[in-house]
């Protein structure tokens, strides 16, 4: 009897556990935490990082930092301040992290002392600096920060009466790049590099001129110069895509240039003897996708030769080991996060694999690591179950130690849709396409479910198997989700990714549908439930799916481009379609522009289609979106026009904007589900 009771208990024990987990939902939003920017220290035994979160009542994201020791024990924040903190950097000697951080008068240096938990702010700047860089003897900081400059004036006017209210003053610019999605306008000025005491008092400006100097900052070995990227040229603005490596000297303020070919030379980094210089670049071949190597030159500059010639990946953020003999840095491989090292002789190893998850709305490629002198690496770990933690990889080590689990009170309670890696053949040319399933969350293989195609944006980027909320909450709400990386992704080679240079889209649109039958043979599509939905480049493939189709119930196109000739000019990114893209500027290739813009198929549209579009977009602007809807109404099409408020065009930035996105796709999509007619009849 004493038996039977102990299985009863156990068994009631497990349908209690069963019960309280539920589906990922959209008040969970708020609650999902992730790591960020982990930086170890140079001993290898503490991690600092960003702790990240949203703020439900103020509708925003939100980092603190925290830190811990590489076995994850003590683990604690590291001062007592409640507003966002970023960009931990340790001193050389891992005494001091330098970090920046809100003030009531704006973002400010800060110090942090290990040995006693001491913090004290260093600086009072009058706009947010960044790239904080220690120098070698840990006596001083270099940091990047804005001038501003006064703005052309090409009218001067009377003076208004005193106490009169009139209209604003005109915004004049003479820029070519004069306003940025997601920041607006962008007021006069050119950031610069500046050097501060490590122990406080003014800051003293290095350069000067009418140019950027911004991104990574790299101190020489004997500190007197520091190395940067820029774009010092006297046409700097229509040569966007060019930068050289220079150094500054810190006593002088005197620039030499090291570098001088046509392309990106950026990302520069001293080795820890001197000797040398890595930076990250290519020789500009004007095409949709060229591969970012890794090149190495000696510190006057001469010597230069690439060494990640053997990896056809781009590759980002590197560092040197502590002896100069080579550099990890990062790289993605069919839609999944790496980390690499490369010695000097050329020959690339694979150090970890899953760097990712910082992007949590969409799967897309993201995180960081950082070097300890022992080689111990940090970095940002994740699965599709959940999303960035922190994880180490000791020297020899083959798998990685998670040493934080910020999301489990939140995530061992949820029931995730399972997600699966499928592979399957383009019609068109033979290639292998990759794209993964995502299964709703207690998936019945016996019942029938409708099918979601996700298109990823970019279209110069890639999906992967990472943590995404938008996935997760549609699989929740009973759809399969496909999402590949047709030609044109990256991580696949420069080949791939360049497939797209005037044929976009083109042969892409192929690979997604071929994608779809793969989906139908599995028996996990049904023809007559397929819904299709992407945003940015991924709503111009939906677009254009239902203008060669009508195969879908429904559609929810989101910030797309219909028309690329008016796209061109009026987005913040005008200057950089031209030639990279398609060939010459729309007035010179109209025939062009207009063969891939999807409004030229907006004729042949049966499929019912949401248009959403956040107000504030820059980058793919309402008046795209309203094209599509205002032919659709003109032509009497079932469609619907979502403009969300203050939504620039990362419309999931806010984390509310994020919901009302995945509802009311979710809503246009159940309208014309079959089970959900059947449930209303």
């Amino acid at each position: 009897m004493r038996k039977i009771l102990i299985v009863f208990l156990w068994l009631a024990g497990q349908t209690v556990g069963q019960a309280q987990k539920t589906n990922f939902s959209y008040l969970d939003v708020f609650k999902v935490q992730h790591a960020s920017d982990p930086q170890i220290s140079p001993d290898g035994n503490w991690v600092v990082y960003r702790k990240m979160g949203f703020d439900i009542m103020k509708d925003r994201a939100k980092g603190n930092l925290w830190m811990l020791k590489t076995d994850g024990s003590q683990h604690q924040k590291l001062t007592s301040r409640e507003v966002n903190e970023s960009g931990p950097r340790w001193s050389p000697s891992g005494d001091r992290i330098a970090f920046s951080s809100n003030t009531e008068e704006g973002s400010e240096i800060f110090i942090y002392w290990v040995n006693t938990g001491k913090v004290a702010k260093l600086s009072q700047l009058p706009y947010s600096p960044s790239s904080l860089a220690w120098s070698p003897n840990g006596e001083q900081l270099a940091f990047s920060m804005n001038v501003q400059k006064a703005p052309p004036v090409l009218a001067k006017m009377p003076k208004k009466p005193k106490g009169a209210t009139w209209a604003d003053a005109p915004r004049i610019t003479d820029r070519v790049y004069h306003e940025a999605d997601g920041r607006g306008y962008i007021k006069p000025g050119f950031n610069h590099i500046f050097v501060i005491s490590a122990t406080g008092g003014s800051p003293r400006q290095l350069t000067s001129g009418n140019w950027h100097h911004r991104g990574t900052l790299s101190w020489s070995k004997d500190g007197e110069r520091i190395y940067f990227s820029a774009n010092r040229i006297p046409d700097w603005e229509y040569q966007f895509r060019n930068s050289e490596v220079y150094s500054v000297e810190v006593g002088s303020g005197v620039i030499n240039v090291l570098t001088d070919r046509n392309g990106p030379d950026y990302n520069p980094q001293v080795s820890p003897d001197g000797k040398f210089i890595a930076y990250l670049g290519f020789e500009d071949k004007t095409q949709a996708y060229q591969v970012r190597k890794i090149q190495l030159m000696n510190a006057d500059g001469s010597g230069k030769r690439t060494i990640s010639n053997a990896l056809d990946r781009s590759i980002s953020n590197i560092s040197w080991d502590a002896k100069s003999g080579g550099l990890y840095f990062n790289y993605d491989d069919k839609g999944n996060g790496k980390i690499g090292y490369v010695p000097l002789s050329g020959k690339i190893t694979k150090i970890a694999d899953n760097r990712g998850g910082t992007t949590l709305g969409r799967p897309y490629g993201s995180g960081t690591y950082s070097v300890a002198k022992n080689g111990t690496i940090a970095y940002t770990h994740s699965r599709p179950n959940y999303p960035a933690e922190v994880a180490i990889v000791r020297p020899k080590q083959k798998n990685p130690i998670m040493i934080t689990a910020l999301n489990k009170s939140l995530l061992d309670y949820k029931s995730l849709g399972k997600v699966d890696e499928v592979w399957y053949t383009s019609s068109f040319d033979g290639r292998k396409i990759q794209g993964w399933v995502v299964y709703p969350p207690n998936y019945d293989a016996t019942k029938k479910y409708p099918f979601m195609v996700e298109n990823h944006g970019g279209p110069i980027l890639n999906y992967g198997d990472r943590f995404s909320m938008e996935m997760q909450l549609y699989a929740a709400a009973g759809y399969i989700v496909f999402y590949p990386n047709a030609r044109g992704s990256t991580s696949y080679g420069e080949e791939f990714g360049n497939l797209l240079f005037n044929n976009y889209p083109g042969q892409d649109y192929d690979d997604t549908m071929d994608g779809v039958d793969h989906c139908i043979q599995m028996g996990i599509a049904h023809e007559d439930q397929l819904f299709v939905t992407g945003g940015s480049a991924g709503g111009i493939m939906a677009a254009w799916m239902i203008g060669k189709n009508n195969r879908f119930e429904a559609a929810v196109v989101a910030k797309p481009v219909m028309n690329w000739i008016s796209k061109t000019l009026v987005a913040d990114n005008y200057f950089g379609y031209a030639n990279s893209r398609y060939p010459g500027q729309p007035w010179e290739n109209f025939e062009g522009y207009w063969k891939f813009s999807p409004l030229s198929l907006v004729g042949t549209i049966e499929t019912p289609t949401m248009v959403m579009v956040g107000m504030n977009d820059l980058r793919t602007p309402p008046s795209e979106a309203k094209q599509l809807y205002h032919a659709l109404k003109l032509r009497k099409k079932e469609t619907v026009l979502v403009e969300i408020p203050g939504a620039s065009h990362g419309i999931a930035s806010k984390p509310s904007n994020l919901i009302t996105k995945i509802a009311h796709t979710i809503a246009w999509f159940d309208t014309y589900r079959t089970d959900k007619k059947n449930e209303k009849e």
